[in-house]
């Protein structure tokens, strides 16, 4: 059987904070001119447009995480669902829209979503753990639409679970036939001594039946990401990693010995944020097995190792990890790395998807890790 963990970063559409703004770092000048346009008491249209402009490269627009409308797309139309337009149904170049609508997502390019779909075809794992998707409406509509197009047999189940985060970065899983989802479990609720919530997107806990009617327990996480505030988001993502090696270790005391734990850990494995993992516990990282298998970089890069890399040669910084309890680390038989998917930054160092010929065309910022296991 073959486990994959996919960081999709979206499978349709993406919320509009997390997309690159293309300007410098003006927010002083900008808050300047915000502050002089409200001060005037008559505003002409084009003051109007210049403040929504601003409010966009500020940020102030993204202060309100509630969407007003969300724009998905389904069968070719695009559908609309808001708080107060529940009777308009979809949009088109004929339809009369009452007001001016906010929109929080904007739809990806219809190569990225081909080339995440290429991806998943090439690993076809049996189960799949997909980080960052908007829903579970968007992700059978991939499974069932998108994923044939490159002869990839749709999954038979799939599962996703409304986490802590309002910007459509759910997890989910798919599964084949004759692997049974028999439970999840949610920690969206998990708080810490202070009373935050630990997870600020989910942690989900998984137990699956086997083809071979042996049962493994998935751990399916998505730590927090570095921010601006470095610092405290080391101490959030340290917290997480507590709390799952804390889980991981009352499983194993339950006698349950088949487990792994999957997702975006958002640091590189010498991180101190992540020892409680790592070095705390006798889960072992699959990148550490002789049989995995990536396609090396190029030329001088080939023989590189770069800081915080997935290893020699694979000079891409890990933020996606594969960790298996002993018990399945020993049935481990491949496993690997793709990321043709990926955007090289600097230069090609890597082979990619002949049709990636710039950065938003690329499947995803992250590689699909798979493992292939004797169970």
């Amino acid at each position: 059987m073959k486990i994959a963990t996919f960081n999709v970063q979206n499978l349709f559409h993406r919320d509009r904070s997390f997309l690159e703004k293309p300007y410098e770092d003006c927010s002083v000048e900008w808050l300047y001119e915000i502050d002089l346009l409200l001060g005037k008491i008559h505003k002409s249209d084009k003051d109007n447009e210049r403040l929504r402009e601003l409010s966009y490269m500020v940020g102030i627009d993204n202060s309100l995480q509630l969407p007003y409308a969300v724009i998905k797309r389904k069968s070719g139309f695009l559908f609309l669902k808001g708080m107060n337009y529940s009777k308009e149904l979809k949009a088109g170049e004929l339809t009369d829209w009452n007001g001016w609508i906010a929109l929080q997502n904007a739809p990806l390019e219809p190569l990225a979503i081909d080339n995440k779909a290429r991806v998943i075809a090439d690993v076809n794992p049996d189960i799949l753990i997909l980080q960052e998707i908007e829903d579970r409406a968007s992700l059978e509509e991939f499974n069932t639409v998108v994923l044939p197009k490159f002869d990839c047999e749709p999954f038979k189940d799939s599962f996703v679970v409304q986490g802590n985060d309002k910007r459509g970065q759910e997890i989910g899983i798919l599964t084949r036939k004759g692997f049974e989802i028999q439970s999840v479990r949610s920690h969206i609720f998990d708080v810490s001594l202070s009373g935050r919530k630990i997870f600020n997107k989910d942690l989900l806990e998984y137990k699956i039946r086997t083809k071979e009617k042996n049962t493994i327990f998935i751990l399916a996480a998505h730590f927090q990401e570095t921010r601006k505030d470095n610092d405290l988001s080391g101490i959030f993502r340290r917290e997480q990693a507590e709390n799952v090696a804390e889980i991981y270790k009352k499983l194993l005391a339950e006698g349950k010995e088949n487990i792994a734990i999957v997702g975006t850990l958002n640091a590189a494995s010498f991180c101190n944020t992540l020892m409680p993992l790592l070095q705390e516990t006798n889960l072992s990282d699959i990148t550490r097995h002789h049989s995995f298998n990536v396609e090396f970089d190029k030329g001088i890069d080939a023989g590189y190792y770069s800081l915080g890399a997935y290893q020699k040669g694979v000079n891409i910084k890990q933020k996606d990890y594969l960790l298996l309890s002993p018990e399945l680390f020993a049935k481990l038989k491949k496993c690997g790395l793709n990321r043709r998917g990926v955007w090289p930054e600097k230069r090609p160092m890597w082979s990619i998807y002949p049709n990636i010929q710039r950065k938003n065309q690329a499947a995803s910022e992250h590689p699909a890790v798979w493992v292939e296991l004797d169970i």
